[in-house]
């Protein structure tokens, strides 16, 4: 729960802040002009504030819909991704959130009309018949914070009336009910980030265990919703050959291959100043202890082991499913 929610004041009457705000009545409630004036402040502690975050509700004036990174890519040749929320409720230990935020507080953009407005015209300004890809998930796990903002509701609302375009809700999250509820869609693809279950007990705290994820992935399949799979990234330790095999084994013999519609795959890799900033916050995390590679502005594992493990996944997962639905997220040699 969140003790403490602040609000813009051009965000405090919209229906979705009373809505929200409503959930929490006993909260302390501090009005902010911008939101910025709480999260962007430098010296504040990650960590520390991630034991008890507080909750802003905000309103996003810019950048609705950006161009996707190149990893984020199943197929589509116009991609972009949205974020109606910033951080997480989870504390994977290789986040790029805790590098890129200063703050570990939970920010929701609460004008969710304007999101939708612009995915819209960008998929009005792309040639005719051709599909746009929006990606939910990449500031913030697309499901988790749900039974609070209610945002996915909205999306598959969105999506449904405009069904010339591609959402993909990316989570490690269990809350799918919102999906439950609704017959699944052609343009919904729900992707669940995956990991042995060494890699979640270890790096990824507060986040469903992955035989909960998979019942999740098993149920949405059994409706008909397209199913993600997202092995990225990838996590380089003493014997994580074997349990990546012993994971994918897992997987699909609780998912058949056609309700699969795509596989990722991607190393641990962090750009330099998110790296770096990690370090400073676990000192003593073996994670980032280990030997590692730079290419260009990213830092991953040394490059002989990550070049292994990426082969073995890929062997593994291409006896799975065709090559059509392999989608690594960086170039895996031969």
């Amino acid at each position: 729960m969140s003790h403490t929610i602040y609000v813009e004041e051009a965000a405090l009457a919209l229906p979705k802040t009373q809505e929200i705000l409503a959930r929490y009545p006993r909260a302390r409630k501090i009005t902010v002009e911008r939101y910025g004036e709480i999260f962007n402040p430098r010296a504040q502690n990650f960590r520390l504030q991630k034991q008890n975050p507080a909750l802003i509700l905000a309103l996003k004036h810019d950048g609705f819909v950006l161009p996707a990174p190149p990893e984020y890519n199943i197929g589509g040749d116009h991609n972009f991704y949205f974020s109606h929320m910033m951080n997480c409720v989870y504390d994977c230990r290789y986040c790029f959130l805790q590098g890129m935020y200063q703050s570990a507080n939970y920010v929701v953009f609460v004008n969710y009309e304007d999101f939708f407005a612009r995915i819209a015209e960008q998929q009005a300004a792309l040639p005719d018949g051709e599909r746009g890809w929006f990606f939910s998930g990449y500031d913030c796990d697309s499901l988790a914070f749900e039974p609070v903002t209610g945002f996915i509701d909205a999306a598959l609302a969105h999506f449904a009336a405009h069904p010339q375009s591609m959402l993909e809700l990316r989570t490690k999250s269990t809350q799918i009910r919102p999906l439950l509820r609704r017959e699944a869609m052609d343009n919904v693809v729900v992707a669940f980030s995956l990991s042995p279950d060494a890699v979640v007990q270890r790096w990824e705290a507060k986040t469903p265990s992955l035989e909960k994820r998979l019942l999740a992935a098993s149920r949405l399949a059994q409706q008909g919703w397209q199913i993600g799979l997202r092995f990225d990234p990838v996590v380089v330790t003493g014997d994580s050959i074997a349990a990546y095999r012993a994971l994918f084994e897992r997987v699909f013999a609780v998912l058949p291959e056609a309700a699969v519609h795509s596989v990722s795959l991607g190393p641990f890799r962090l750009p330099k100043p998110f790296y770096k900033k990690l370090v400073r916050i676990y000192p003593e995390e073996s994670l980032f202890a280990g030997e590692t590679q730079i290419n260009g502005n990213m830092i991953s594992a040394e490059a002989q082991q990550e070049t292994q493990l990426l082969q073995a996944c890929r062997e593994a997962i291409l006896s799975y499913i065709p090559q059509r639905k392999f989608f690594p997220c960086t170039e895996i040699p031969a």
